[in-house]
């Protein structure tokens, strides 16, 4: 269902860390357009409609004129955006620091990467408690408020401070720890607590989900279950009641594969086809980051020239990865790690006319992405660990003609629901994933299209609007409380 087809008559203001916005400089000139991304595609119809508004960082300094952008973006796009300005400081130590140094390697289960400061905690719930501060002012009491993501856990907290019977919903977009992993951050308790503040709490998987409730009923002294549905469970929290459930974010399936049947697409696809000379293409797309896997990826890409010679000249791995976060030491030190194993296995393996891997660190233009995705023949898609990873969608979506096979890390989110046809690897057994991807080379054409068919229905059916219906029903619904068994 579409999200302007959702009967809800409440008036929807979405927080996240920043607007569906993106604010450049032409000269002396500003401009502001819309974002890109599901989340945007799945609320906007919706925001439209109940004229929504949407809080969160521009993610710009204060030289822009905000006021002048944001209130042109509401004429064009119909609904209001309400900024939350922050310091260099704040965003150094909120996002930078707490965030993206603490939370996000925590919930990814790669403790090693954790960076614990009492500083930027400190940030991050101030921060937090502005956010809450302008969305009370941006909002009333007969409008529902949907919090997104690990940058804003607290901000349900402060918000139920100043308006206790407001409608407040939150959704975790990234993994959830077990208590045995959250329990080492020291300020486990607070988040719980503040997690514990909202009406609805989503996860992306039925494991985070239960991780969610165990750390909540091990952790917090006087949490209740009070019942198990199939996809969320009723808390007792003081007097509070809590649902807290799964609802695996997707993609617009339809929008995906309409784009990539177009004719522009249709062209570079071609192009990029006729440049590996009809070698086929395994294709790596990720964003600089040590949760994706990317180096034992290329281990499991050089295992499998070793052990299955007669792929040589016959396969080239394409790994884009897009630049993130370069000035973060892991992160710089990932990148001299690519290069080093790319130069390696391309030394050794390298014949005239032939180059095995193909390492590009850049992004990718709309029209090239659906292009490369269109394109190849095997997606290696193998996170260390993943919320979702919405790549895996992406690909399905835009292998029009049925001829892609998709290698899915069993620690990706989308593993739950894509899993019994794509080749599951645990990325960290090098050798069986390089089995899979002979397997994936070797698949007849008849395998292919059987497997790629059911994957783009699955796909197709649990779009994105159906994961914007299903969370919205949940939190609108009247909890449910039969005697637990």
């Amino acid at each position: 269902m579409k999200g302007e087809e959702l009967d809800m008559k409440n008036r929807l203001v979405v927080v996240s860390n920043r607007l569906p916005i993106t604010i450049n400089r032409a000269g002396d000139n500003w401009q502001i357009k819309p974002g890109a991304g599901g989340l945007i595609t799945a609320l906007a119809p919706l925001m439209k409609t109940n004229h929504g508004v949407w809080v969160g960082w521009p993610g710009c300094g204060e030289e822009a004129p905000i006021d002048d952008l944001v209130e042109s973006f509401a004429k064009a796009q119909g609904y209001s955006l309400k900024p939350v300005p922050l310091t260099e400081d704040e965003v150094e130590k909120y996002y930078r620091g707490f965030s993206n140094e603490a939370l996000w390697p925590l919930f990814h289960d790669l403790l090693g990467h954790c960076i614990f400061s009492h500083d930027n905690y400190r940030v991050y719930d101030a921060v937090n408690r502005r956010f809450a501060q302008v969305t009370a002012e941006a909002s009333s009491d007969i409008d529902i408020i949907w919090i997104h993501d690990y940058q804003l856990i607290s901000s349900g907290w402060y918000l139920r401070q100043l308006h206790p019977r407001r409608k407040i919903a939150f959704f975790l977009h990234i993994p959830f720890p077990s208590p045995d992993l959250f329990r080492r951050l020291p300020w486990s308790k607070q988040l719980l607590v503040s997690l514990l503040a909202y009406d609805l709490v989503g996860f992306q998987t039925l494991r985070d989900h239960r991780n969610f409730i165990h750390c909540a009923t091990s952790l917090i002294k006087g949490v209740e279950i009070l019942s198990r549905h199939r996809n969320h469970t009723v808390l007792r929290y003081g007097d509070r009641i809590i649902k807290a459930g799964h609802f695996p974010i997707s993609i617009d399936f339809n929008d995906f594969a309409g784009r990539a049947g177009s004719e522009e697409v249709s062209k570079a696809a071609w192009y990029l086809h006729e440049n590996y000379e009809q070698r086929q293409l395994i294709l790596g797309i990720d964003r600089l980051d040590y949760t994706k896997g990317i180096p034992e990826r290329f281990l499991a890409f050089e295992r499998t020239l070793e052990k299955y010679p007669d792929l040589r000249n016959q396969v080239s791995l394409l790994q884009i990865v897009v630049p993130s976060r370069t000035m973060v030491p892991d992160y710089i030190d990932l990148k001299s790690q690519l290069e080093q194993l790319a130069g390696r296995i391309n030394g050794r393996f390298s014949e005239h006319g032939w180059v095995p891997l193909h390492y590009h660190f850049r992004s990718l233009d709309e029209v090239q992405l659906l292009a490369h995705y269109r394109t190849a023949e095997i997606a290696l898609v193998t996170p260390l660990r993943d919320g979702m990873n919405l790549v895996a969608k992406e690909y399905c979506a835009c292998s029009i003609d049925n001829k892609g096979v998709l290698i899915l890390s069993k620690f990706a989110g989308a593993a739950d629901q894509l899993g019994k046809h794509a080749l599951l690897v645990n990325p960290y057994d090098i050798e069986k994933t390089a089995d899979a991807i002979y397997m994936a080379f070797s698949m007849t054409q008849a395998e292919r299209r059987r497997r790629m068919k059911l994957l783009r229905n699955q796909i197709r059916r649990t779009d994105v609007h159906f994961w914007l219906e299903n969370f919205i029903s949940a939190l609108l619904s009247k909890p449910h409380m039969p005697d637990v068994q």
